[in-house]
């Protein structure tokens, strides 16, 4: 039996027929009402409104299979046309099943795959960087990128509902649990890839290059030679920065401009400017070796940006000692170099300048506090004393900032306030201080120029007027718009530089016994007995605060550990370990101890002594928190690596505060930095 093409209208269609029946039963209830007015023409709208009537019937069942026909027909093109034009489509394209299964590709990423479009093996085959793993399943897309052959994709990979589709056939019922499919694009972005790189290997960047010891070098250099170390120097410079395709600019005797690209800066880090070696290397008979500093800006709006952040980076690196390269990106900083020890500056004019301005400073003010770092020592007490001493020559009331005492300077702290020479409120709170600060009073930090490690931090924001003198090397933390910062990496301890400036401060300082003693007792353990880190100017200044009356046996009698302290300092040597046949790392036993931290200081010290150790690391657990206290003598600049683990210092005296972990995971970590920078060349 032939059987007929069946199907009822729908949607838009059947309501199009629905309103010609409803205009034919409005045309015959006319009709009806006509026969009120005038029969005859009731009769003739009658007659009109059945034949309408009569037609729409006809045209519905003897149209309607060729409408629903010609329907069937546009969709199943129309589907042909979609399919087609998904087959053609210019981006790679692929359905994946939930596991990754391919279920289809289009002709493009046939042609890419060089596979056929039967091919129905998991996707992870073809491109191993798209694995079940990378597949969206809390979102509904993701993108990802990935290399293949000789091109860079970006893949874009869209979750695709099945029960959205199948709630639309009525053919097919759906579970209860919806499923997914993936479509993945592959859009090929390596032009746009290409030309990124291109344009950061173009970015400007502009670089200030200083010799640092230009004077002192050349004094040291026969005459008939220096215009010969100059041009040396001139040509190495010039020679290794034109290499990178540079534009080098003199603008002093010992000042440079450089200009270079991304590209040129990249190379550069690689080589971790081996230009501060090699200028140090020139030798022409001088006993002294020509260092330079090197401040690079980049990523900056401009050339005028970039320049500002090259000085920038000038300062860091001449405030860290110099014989580096500082690299500012915007508010990053990157260090290269900074191995070797710093020179001592043979003149003091900078430091009768700092005198003259920090007496300036200290008349316009009514009140002068001191304060040092935390967990204050005996040269951050000694530089404090100074300070106080300084205050009061000019007749200015001053105090020292101090927290709880701890035993390296209990004693110390003990003797000045039992002494009727001072001031009850010599020494004052946190809480004191804070209530005592405003605007009329003067901060002066020493032998710390990280906010964060001041013994009262909230203080520095509380007045306009700060005064810094430190020894330390900068690190990218500083004490923000400081009125004076005098920072010299080449003293041996902010005592040191105290009592250089006290001999320019007032012709009338005279620092009282106790006073130099306690100062002159700062230098020694920062010296370590005047063996770490000891120049002219600080014999120069141990000889001043000897002429004010610091008594050596007095000071050697006070710094006499107890037996606690002293076996516990043996127990950390008698356990150090060798790593990497050049570094001695050990732990110093708590227990029992009122500060371990300086037991471990001193330790670390004690295993310099040993035959082929380049750096000391004793690690000492104290108050929650890991205390590293790091050494050296000459050839391992410690401060540089205690700066990978969140601290800082000194070239040959430095130290870190780690939270959060274990000692062991503190030694582990440590052992980590040490090979990662052997491997890097830093170290």
């Amino acid at each position: 039996m032939k059987r007929k093409f069946r199907a009822k209208y729908g949607g838009t269609l059947k309501l199009h027929w629905q309103w010609n029946v409803v205009m034919a039963l409005t045309l015959i209830g006319l009709a009806v009402g006509m026969f009120f007015i005038d029969k005859r023409a009731a009769w003739i709208t009658l007659a009109f409104a059945a034949g309408y009537f009569l037609v729409i019937l006809w045209m519905y069942f003897h149209y309607k299979p060729k409408i629903l026909r010609g329907l069937v027909n546009f969709a199943t093109r129309y589907g042909q046309v979609q399919k087609e034009i998904l087959q053609e489509f210019e981006i790679p394209s692929v359905l994946l099943e939930p596991d990754g299964k391919v279920l289809w590709m289009n002709d493009r990423m046939c042609e890419l795959t060089e596979k056929n479009e039967k091919y129905r093996k998991n996707i992870s085959t073809l491109f191993p960087q798209i694995s079940r793993n990378v597949l969206p399943v809390n979102s509904w897309e993701t993108d990802i990128r990935m290399p293949y052959k000789d091109g860079d994709y970006r893949v874009h990979i869209q979750k695709i509902s099945l029960n959205d589709m199948l709630d639309e056939v009525e053919l097919v019922e759906r579970g209860s649990e919806d499923s997914y499919l993936y479509m993945a694009y592959l859009f090929d972005e390596t032009d746009l890839r290409r030309y990124i790189v291109e344009n950061r290997d173009q970015r400007p960047v502009v670089s200030l290059v200083y010799l640092d010891n230009y004077e002192e070098a050349m004094s040291r250099v026969e005459e008939v030679h220096q215009s010969l170390m100059n041009v040396l120097v001139d040509r190495k410079i010039n020679k290794y920065f034109n290499s990178m395709d540079g534009l080098v600019k003199k603008l002093e005797k010992d000042k440079y401009l450089v200009v270079f690209n991304q590209k040129s800066l990249d190379t550069l880090q690689e080589d971790r400017f081996s230009i501060l070696e090699g200028v140090k290397a020139i030798n022409i008979g001088n006993e002294q070796g020509m260092t330079i500093s090197i401040g690079v800006g980049m990523n900056g709006s401009g050339y005028l940006q970039n320049y500002e952040f090259a000085r920038s980076a000038m300062e860091m690196a001449l405030g860290r000692g110099g014989d580096q390269a500082v690299v500012k990106d915007n508010d990053k900083m990157s260090f290269f170099g900074g191995k070797s020890q710093q020179n001592e500056k043979n003149t003091r004019v900078r430091a009768r300048v700092k005198a003259q301005a920090m007496r300036e400073i200290i008349m316009t003010a009514e009140t002068v506090v001191a304060m040092g770092h935390g967990m204050t020592d005996m040269d951050s007490l000694g530089a404090c004393i100074g300070v106080y001493r300084a205050a009061k020559t000019v007749g200015k009331q001053a105090h020292i900032v101090l927290g709880e005492p701890n035993s390296s300077i209990r004693s110390w702290v003990r003797q000045f306030q039992e002494s009727k020479d001072y001031e009850d409120d010599l020494f004052i709170s946190h809480e004191s201080a804070r209530n005592l600060v405003d605007n009329n009073a003067v901060v002066v930090v020493v032998d710390t120029n990280r906010p964060s490690m001041t013994e009262c931090k909230e203080i520095l924001n509380q007045t306009k007027t700060v005064v810094v003198l430190d020894h330390h090397r900068q690190t990218t933390e500083k004490i923000e718009n400081a009125a004076l910062s005098y920072i010299e990496p080449s003293a041996s301890s902010a005592c040191e530089m105290i009592a250089e400036v006290l001999q320019y401060f007032e012709e009338s300082v005279r620092l009282r016994n106790l006073e130099a003693d306690c100062m002159y007792a700062g230098i020694i353990i920062d010296t370590n007995n005047f063996v770490a880190k000891t120049g002219v100017r600080t014999f120069e200044a141990a000889a001043f605060l000897r002429r004010c009356g610091a008594d050596v046996t007095r000071v050697r009698k006070a710094l006499r550990d107890d037996m606690d302290s002293y076996k516990a300092r043996a127990e950390a040597v008698r356990h150090a370990e060798s790593y990497m046949d050049n570094y001695a790392i050990s732990v110093c036993p708590a227990q029992g101890l009122e500060s371990p931290n300086v037991v471990g200081a001193q330790a670390a010290n004690e295993l310099l002594n040993i035959i082929g150790v380049k750096a000391s690391f004793v690690f000492t657990e104290y108050d929650q928190r890991v205390f590293i206290s790091a050494r050296s003598i000459d050839e391992v600049n410690v401060q540089i690596i205690m700066e990978r683990l969140g601290g800082g210092g000194h070239i040959n005296i430095a130290g870190a505060q780690l939270s959060g972990m274990t000692v062991q995971e503190a030694v582990q970590k440590l052992k980590d930095v040490l090979k990662q920078m052997t491997e890097e060349g830093a170290i």
